[in-house]
């Protein structure tokens, strides 16, 4: 049993959505190998280091193209053959800059988050984010001056040149930046780390497992190695991280540092998500809580029941419960039960009454309120609340629903069979002409607005209508006049588990 990260789908729904808007976009992802804790917890299996770690790194991976992730990079930190001078890349640029020093400290350790607290901010003695008893930790290591950057991140965080979103966690991190910082810690022990991580250049310690994580995004571009893909992502665009709240501080106030000091640009945003929970409780192992997404994507026969659930029904910045039930729900009542039914019930009667073909699309105010539609999913995505541009796609189709019902085209349809004169004919196969176009018309807005979200279900939803999935929003929408495939399966029916 384990957990299912939102960070994957949100970062995808990101990637998609910005290579629908044309852009040249790179999609990394990875495994922060090289932790203490990776190595305890491959002592209690009784297992090698390597081999746990790999087998872990595995199930990830794997996950992703369970669900459909459109990354082009997966790097791990310990088998990339880059990552290593990746890390050595940035230590002697920071080294040259002259912010690594030499230090002798006694300090109160996580194993879990991987750093010292101060006891003034544990709870009851614990850490605060793992509830466990933290352990005494006296060495000489290296040191990064993280004091020396707090003013540049304070401005960088305060004007936006740093964007982090939900504004509650900017307020966070701009509460710690204006305390103030204290120099960190980035060398470990070999004999405490039992010889696992990044070797310190010239040295017989490992780089902090966070110098060392945090790398991962330069590792994918070449940093150190060849950097013609840092020249054209890093240093010539926008570098968008989605983290969890519980590592925010080391991508806000750590890794932009470490960037200052080696001379290459910071993040230009960080969103920020919370945890899945399980009846209040974040998934971890020892709540007993775990979830299998892998079961859950088999049982439904497509990643996006899931990645629905994930993208509507948790607040993109915030903690969302997760159980069976609701994400039936979900399914059953408003993907198949109103985007389905809904495609169903038109296509069923373009079918019968049009042979499938679409009519000329009207001008009215239901296609206008469509058009309107993917302004206010890109406005989600620009303000990283994802689940606002679902939750404005699914209320146009309610809308589309109430129209489909008080416009009762399958009355005009049974119409049509019966004896008519012309001038009655001509006009009841207009109205429904009309009415079904319209239908057909939003539908096709409905499936592009999905190609970020539910990528399988919006290819589907376009075949069925007729229409070709976009490589571009701005492809330009061709309804009437198309012959749509109403025998298609857009949402199957869930298997038992």
């Amino acid at each position: 049993m384990w957990a299912f990260p939102p960070e994957l789908v949100q970062a995808d729904a990101y990637a998609r959505h910005f290579r629908l808007l044309g852009h040249d976009v790179r999609f990394q992802c990875g495994t922060d190998d090289n932790s203490l804790k990776n190595v305890r917890s491959a002592e209690a299996a009784g297992v090698p280091v390597r081999d746990f770690v790999n087998a872990n790194a595995d199930r990830f991976e794997h996950l992703g193209g369970l669900l459909d992730i459109s990354n082009e990079e997966f790097v791990r930190t310990s088998r990339d053959p880059r990552h290593i001078a990746c890390v050595h890349a940035l230590w002697r640029a920071c080294a040259e800059n002259g912010d690594l020093y030499r230090k002798a400290y006694e300090g109160l350790y996580c194993v879990g988050c991987e750093q010292f607290y101060e006891p003034s901010e544990l709870d009851d003695g614990r850490c605060p984010e793992h509830g466990i008893a933290l352990e005494s930790i006296r060495e000489e290591n290296w040191f990064f001056r993280l004091s020396r950057y707090g003013d540049r991140l304070l401005e960088l965080v305060e004007t936006g040149e740093l964007r982090i979103v939900p504004a509650h966690r900017r307020n966070e991190i701009l509460a710690l930046l204006r305390r103030g910082l204290t120099d960190i810690s980035v060398s470990r022990s070999s004999e405490r780390a039992r010889g696992w991580g990044v070797p310190v250049p010239d040295g017989d310690e490992v780089v902090y497992v966070w110098f060392d994580a945090l790398a991962n995004y330069l590792t994918g571009l070449g940093h150190g190695s060849d950097e013609s893909l840092l020249q054209r992502y890093w240093n010539g665009g926008q570098r968008i991280h989605v983290v969890g709240k519980g590592i925010s501080k080391f991508h806000a106030i750590y890794w932009p540092a470490i960037l200052l000091s080696a001379g290459l640009p910071p993040p230009s945003s960080i969103l920020v998500h919370g945890y899945v929970t399980v009846d209040g409780r974040k998934i971890g192992k020892s709540a007993g809580n775990g979830i299998d997404p892998e079961s859950i994507i088999q049982s439904y026969a497509t990643p996006d029941a899931l990645r629905y659930f994930l993208l509507r029904h948790i607040r993109s910045g915030d903690d969302g419960d997760f159980s069976a039930e609701r994400l039936e729900a979900a399914w059953s009542g408003e993907l198949a039960g109103q985007l389905g039914n809904l495609a169903n019930r038109v296509l069923a009667l373009l079918s019968t009454a049009f042979d499938g073909i679409v009519p000329p699309v009207p001008d009215s105010t239901f296609v206008d309120e469509a058009a309107r539609l993917p302004g206010k999913v890109a406005e989600a995505f620009d303000t990283y609340e994802l689940h606002v541009g679902l939750a404005d796609i699914f209320a146009f189709i309610g809308e589309a629903n109430r129209r489909f019902t008080q416009r009762a085209p399958w009355a005009d349809a049974k119409a049509l069979l019966a004896d008519l004169t012309l001038e009655d004919r001509e006009a009841t196969a207009a109205r429904l002409g009309a009415s079904l176009a319209e239908q057909v018309y939003g539908l096709a807005i409905i499936a592009r607005c999905l190609l970020p979200f539910l990528p399988n279900s919006a290819a589907k939803l376009h075949s069925r209508l007729g229409i070709p999935s976009p490589r571009l929003y701005r492809d330009p929408l061709i309804v009437g006049g198309v012959k749509a495939a109403p025998q298609a399966v857009l949402f199957p029916q869930r298997t038992a588990a």
